[in-house]
């Protein structure tokens, strides 16, 4: 890729790297081991090239502070542990995440990879292995003996801090792989996507938002070169290469849609203004990869959740619990939704004339992905039906426009009247009364 096509992705190439270095499993490993390497490297040159450094050491450690030979010892015995240490933990974790994505659902190993705990505890280790493998030539018989012994105090000074490190990760991956904080784990993620996409807190509005344009038939599109899943798309770039080029863009497939190669991702309103260069950039405006990210896709959050409860409270694992567990995590989340100011599906620039049409997700789309696949699947379990409705009251009563409320009586409704068919009458009695409540908050 030369500079001039990275110059011109950069927008979207950003948002991939911050995305990567919040929460890439390869990211923050590696710059933790760069830095011990490169500190390692460092301390062994200037006690070489300035011998005065070595006094500092504490001599009961060195009594005689210029044996090369023990230097390397200790250094090779402390890399040599590292990487074992590093290959039997980390193959106790693969075997974790593989019976933790088995009980619960595959869609979990995204949580597990940005564990904050966990990458930090791959890059101490390999740090520390790669600070004593730089340090290693420092300590030399030739052409003088030569023992960089405060470098050689701070490789001891670490693997001591990785033995207590390695005591706190034991401790931290046997809470991780517990259910209720791998749900309360995905719903962090979740909302801080909702606080990057959707920043302003929701206002009243008399007036509803306009729906998203639709493609029209004379159109021009532009084709994904890929097979894959939109995982972001730089909408300010689309306003302003829409602006320069004075054509209006109406985007297909969201963040979240998948696109088979040779499939329409946006369409351009005036045919003869799309070149081949317009075309190219509008193209570089979206993120496509294998699978679903978290990046502007909130509906794969509430989807990871879903995927959970729907596990636990089909007939082979019988844990009502657990969904119980998800289902308040999910009113969590649609409360957080509920609360900011949506997506605009409209950009116009300058005003009153469309720039940008993106057919983002609404409220009513999220309650039903967050709980009617659960409705189906709980229908003879009174305890996951109570729990939907008394999320559905949640919801309602932070809403700050009543008429948003509809959706969650329509849901409300439907639980109900699942219930209704499965359920002895005394059991529907009480979800008949927390139908009555949601609706009194809506009549409010």
């Amino acid at each position: 890729m030369n500079f001039r096509i990275l110059t011109k992705r950069l927008p979207i190439f950003l948002k991939y790297v911050f995305y990567n270095l919040r929460g890439g499993f390869l990211v923050r490993p590696l710059i933790i081991t760069l830095l011990l390497g490169t500190l390692g490297a460092t301390l062994s040159i200037l006690e070489t090239l300035y011998p005065a450094i070595s006094a500092r050491a504490p001599k009961i450690l060195f009594p005689v502070p210029y044996d090369p030979q023990v230097g390397q010892m200790i250094l090779s015995a402390i890399a040599t542990s590292m990487m074992t240490v590093v290959s039997i933990v980390f193959a106790i974790l693969l075997m974790s995440l593989t019976l933790a994505s088995m009980q619960y659902s595959p869609r979990i190993l995204v949580a597990f990879s940005r564990d904050l705990v966990t990458q930090q505890t791959l890059g101490i280790f390999l740090g520390t292995f790669a600070y004593c493998l730089a340090a290693l030539p420092g300590a030399r018989s030739l052409p003088h003996p030569t023992a960089p012994v405060l470098t050689i105090v701070g490789a001891m000074c670490l693997a001591t801090a990785c033995v207590a490190w390695l005591l706190f990760f034991i401790q931290h991956i046997s809470q991780a792989i517990s259910v209720n904080q791998i749900v309360h784990n995905i719903a962090n993620e979740t909302e801080l996507v909702i606080n990057e996409i959707m920043p302003d807190p929701a206002r009243r509005s008399s007036f509803p938002d306009p729906e998203p344009v639709a493609p029209q038939p004379n159109e021009a599109s532009v084709l994904s070169r890929v097979s894959g899943y939109v995982r972001c798309v730089d909408s300010r770039q689309l306003v302003s290469l829409a602006k320069s080029y004075g054509v209006r863009v109406c985007v297909v497939r969201r963040p979240g849609h998948f696109v088979p190669e040779g499939v329409a991702l946006l369409t351009v309103h005036r045919a003869e203004k799309l070149t081949p260069a317009l075309s190219s950039a509008l193209y570089d405006t979206f993120q496509i990869g294998p699978t679903r990210t978290l990046q502007q896709d909130i509906e794969f959050g509430i989807l990871m959740i879903v995927d959970i409860a729907l596990k636990a409270i089909s007939p082979a694992v019988n844990d009502p619990s657990t969904a119980i567990s998800c289902v308040d995590q999910l009113s969590r989340i649609l409360i957080r939704f509920a609360s900011r100011e949506p997506p605009k599906s409209l950009t116009y620039d300058p005003p009153g004339v469309v720039r940008v049409s993106i057919p983002w997700l609404g409220f009513d789309r999220l309650v039903e992905s967050a709980f009617e696949q659960i409705r189906v699947y709980s229908k003879t379990d009174v305890a996951v039906s109570l729990r939907m409705l008394r999320a559905l009251n949640d919801i309602a009563s932070t809403l700050p426009d009543p008429q948003s409320c509809r959706c969650l009586i329509a849901m409300g409704r439907r639980i109900v009247a699942s219930g209704a068919q499965n359920l002895s009458e005394e059991e529907i009695v009480e979800m008949r009364a927390r139908l009555a409540s949601l609706e009194n908050i809506a009549e409010r």
